[in-house]
């Protein structure tokens, strides 16, 4: 699809500031902006759907994404889209081998002042003060560069000339990285890769959502969005999705998934999911499918997810959870994200390579070995009292 453009003065446009609202409130709020959201874009992007639900969940648990596809699939269509919709600063940068890190943070020029002639540093704000932030085709600029987005990604803030120009909340970094072309590209390190909370792959639409993309972007121009949240509003539900409780099975459930993805593990939780250890505290006494996981991964890779991916799999199955209308986290969310989660942290080894493993396919052994304990909303019904406190 075409990347045309989009009503600008309708997506500056502000909702009216309304009062802070309670937890439980919020939850709701957040259920039916969802809702709405995906209403608006679905009237400029065509199919996608999942892309777009780990897109919000990663905004709303505060995370960066990597998005991985094609030319031509209106990935920055679809990032200008969201923005519009929640009524955020957008800007677009278009990473080449020449960039340098200052045309992304920014820039101190010397300014003469008229009255008195006396010269002074001024700093000129570059394009990463923003609200959400399109990296487009990442991996073509050297490390050097790609380095610049780190602090802001981070700490949501720039430091240059050793004086720190916070960024206003809420900030989003969406990455691109063109699959095809490798020839003059920079891979991003696997350290960088981890700063990125969910690494999501675009595919080519379906058969009618391709006719539906041929027509729309043929007849006429792409209809104006409204935005449907605020700055200070999405803030807020920011701070809600991170005081959403979460069971300690839940939380057991999470580090047991990313420790499994480890070679050479050597300890497992010893009560969790009905799985004792040996005495050693081997987790290969374990069933067969476990066992047989563990082999798999022992032979097929050479780094797993460290413990960052445990926080954004509880975060992302915090945001998923609220979007869903709950006001708890089961394991199924966190399976939900599994892929999105661990594909970047997980680095393959040749063997993997050579009997066509991905870590897709690794991610899914991991969690058929792992049995499921999902919680039933009416046993934590009392979850909502722990919102209000």
């Amino acid at each position: 699809m075409s990347d045309e453009p989009i009503n600008q003065a309708d997506s500056a446009a502000q909702p009216a500031a309304s009062a802070p609202l309670d937890d439980i409130q919020a939850v709701e709020r957040l259920r039916s902006a969802y809702a709405t959201i995906r209403n608006e874009l679905g009237r400029v992007i065509v199919g996608q759907e999942q892309v777009i639900d780990q897109l919000l969940i990663c905004l709303f648990a505060q995370g960066h994404v990597m998005l991985e596809g094609v030319p031509g699939l209106a990935k920055t269509l679809m990032i200008r889209s969201l923005a519009a919709c929640l009524g955020l600063k957008f800007n677009r940068i278009q990473f080449t081998p020449d960039l340098m890190p200052s045309d992304i943070t920014g820039t101190e020029v010397i300014q003469e002042d008229r009255r008195t002639g006396q010269r002074s540093f001024r700093f000129l704000h570059g394009p990463i003060f923003c609200n959400v932030l399109l990296a487009d085709e990442v991996n073509r600029t050297p490390p050097k560069t790609q380095a610049a987005l780190l602090e802001a990604m981070s700490e949501v803030q720039v430091t240059i000339g050793g004086v720190n120009y916070p960024i206003d909340p809420p900030f989003f970094v969406l990455a691109t990285q063109n699959p095809i072309e490798q020839e003059g590209t920079y891979p991003l390190p696997e350290a960088q890769q981890d700063r990125f909370m969910f690494k999501v792959f675009v595919d080519y639409p379906t058969y009618d959502d391709e006719y539906q993309i041929a027509e729309r972007t043929t007849s006429g121009r792409l209809p104006a969005l409204r935005p449907v949240l605020g700055r200070d509003e999405i803030v807020q539900l920011q701070d809600v999705v991170r005081r959403v409780p979460a069971a300690p099975s839940v939380i057991h459930y999470a580090l047991e998934l990313v420790r499994r993805t480890r070679p050479s593990r050597t300890e497992t939780h010893p009560d969790a999911f009905g799985e004792r250890s040996s005495g050693n505290g081997n987790p290969r006494a374990a069933k067969s499918p476990q066992r047989k996981t563990l082999d798999m991964i022992e032979r097929m890779v050479t780094f797993g997810a460290g413990p960052r991916a445990v926080q954004y799999l509880l975060l992302g199955a915090k945001a998923r959870a609220v979007m869903l209308g709950r006001k708890y986290v089961a394991t199924e969310d966190v399976r939900a994200l599994a892929h999105p989660v661990l594909r970047h942290r997980i680095i393959c080894n040749y063997t993997a390579e050579a009997e066509g493993i991905d870590a897709d396919k690794l991610i899914d052994h991991v969690i058929e070995s792992l049995p499921t304990h999902d919680i039933d909303g009416t046993a934590h019904a009392g979850l909502a009292e722990v919102l209000k406190s």
